[in-house]
C-alpha cells in the first residue's frame, strides 16, 4: 500500500445521550475504551479512539450527548463537543431509530443540523444506530427521509451493539480523511493516559452501582497513581483516588452501611482496571463532599472540564 494511498483524519461523533455513541466507538475498536451505561449522560468528556487498518487510520473523538444545559458542568460538556467539533475532518451525526412516524427524534435532529452541524463546513455522515431493532423496509424509509430532509453527505444504518455495517461505515469515512500519513503507530488506542480510564472506569460502577441522581453528582479524581517497580514484579500499582460528591447524604448513600457499598465499588473497578492495565492494583477510595461542584467554575476547570 503506498502512501498516497493511505488516509488519515479525525472523525467526531456526536448526537443526543444514550444514543450508542460510546458502544459504537468501543464497537470500532474491538476494544472497551469508553465507558458504557444505561443511563444516559454517561460521557463527560471527550474520549479519543484510534482506528487503523491497512488503508486509513482514522482518530475517533467520543463526545457528551447533545442536551439542554442546567448547571454549569452540562455547558461545560457542550463546550467540549463545539471544540471538537473545530479538530473534525468528518462529523459522524449518530441518531437512533425511534417508534416514531418519521422513524426518529426529528425534533432534535432539526436542532443538530440548525445549530450545530451546518455552519461547520465539514462533511456530514448521517449514522442510523439501533438498525436491528427495524426492518429492512423502514430502514430505506428512513434513510431516505433523512437523505431528503437533512441532505448529509452519505446516510448509513449500523447496529453498534450488534456489530452490523462497522466495515460500511469505515469505508465510508475513508474518503473525507484528508491525510496520506498515519499521526500514531497502529498499536496505539488511544492518546489518554492511563490514570484517565481508571477514572472513567470507577465512574462507570457509580453508574451502574447506584441510582437516581448519586451518580451525576460524582466526579472521581486520581490523587495518586504509583506504578509497580519494573525489578518487583510481586508489588502492586498504587492508586488513591478521591470520588468527589455534592452533599454528605450522598456520602453516605456511596459508603452504605458499615462500608459495604464502598467495598463492592472497589472491588468491581479493580477487577477493570487490573484487566485494563494487565497488572495487579492496590485501589484506596476517599469520599469528599464538595457542596454543588456542578455549578462551580473553578472546581468545575480543577477537575479538567
Amino acid at each position: 500500500m503506498t502512501a498516497s494511498l493511505f488516509s488519515c483524519g479525525f472523525a467526531i461523533i456526536i448526537g443526543p445521550p444514550n444514543a450508542g455513541k460510546s458502544t459504537l466507538l468501543n464497537e470500532l475498536l474491538d476494544f472497551k475504551l469508553s465507558i458504557v451505561t444505561p443511563k444516559p449522560q454517561t460521557t463527560r468528556k471527550k474520549i479519543t479512539g484510534i482506528y487503523h487498518n491497512d488503508k486509513c487510520q482514522i482518530i475517533f473523538l467520543d463526545t457528551p450527548g447533545i442536551m439542554k444545559p442546567q448547571q454549569k458542568l452540562h455547558e461545560s460538556m457542550l463546550g467540549i463537543i463545539r471544540d471538537t467539533l473545530k479538530d473534525a475532518d468528518v462529523v459522524i451525526a449518530l441518531l437512533p431509530y425511534a417508534a416514531t412516524p418519521d422513524g426518529i427524534d426529528v425534533e432534535f435532529a432539526d436542532e443538530l443540523f440548525a445549530n450545530w452541524l451546518q455552519s461547520t463546513g465539514k462533511p456530514i455522515i448521517v449514522v442510523l444506530n439501533k438498525c436491528d431493532l427495524v426492518s429492512a423496509e423502514r430502514q430505506q424509509h428512513v434513510e431516505a427521509f433523512v437523505q431528503k430532509r437533512w441532505k448529509p453527505a452519505k446516510v448509513l444504518s449500523v447496529s453498534a451493539l450488534k456489530a452490523k455495517n462497522m466495515v460500511q461505515l469505515v469505508d465510508t469515512l475513508h474518503p473525507f480523511l484528508p491525510m496520506h500519513e498515519p499521526l500514531y503507530p497502529e498499536d496505539t488506542l488511544s492518546t489518554a493516559p492511563e490514570r484517565f480510564f481508571v477514572s472513567e472506569i470507577i465512574r462507570e460502577k457509580i453508574f451502574l452501582q447506584y441510582g437516581r441522581e448519586v451518580p451525576y453528582s460524582t466526579e472521581v479524581v486520581i490523587d495518586e497513581f504509583k506504578e509497580q517497580y519494573e525489578d518487583d514484579p510481586t508489588r502492586k500499582d498504587l492508586i488513591r483516588c478521591s470520588v468527589i460528591v455534592e452533599r454528605d447524604t450522598q456520602k453516605q448513600i456511596l459508603i452504605g452501611s458499615k462500608g459495604a457499598a464502598l467495598k463492592k465499588l472497589g472491588q468491581t473497578a479493580r477487577k477493570d482496571i487490573e484487566e485494563m492495565l494487565g497488572r495487579p492494583v492496590f485501589l484506596e477510595l476517599f469520599i469528599k463532599v464538595r457542596p454543588d461542584w456542578r455549578k462551580k467554575n473553578n472546581l468545575l476547570k480543577s477537575f479538567g472540564y
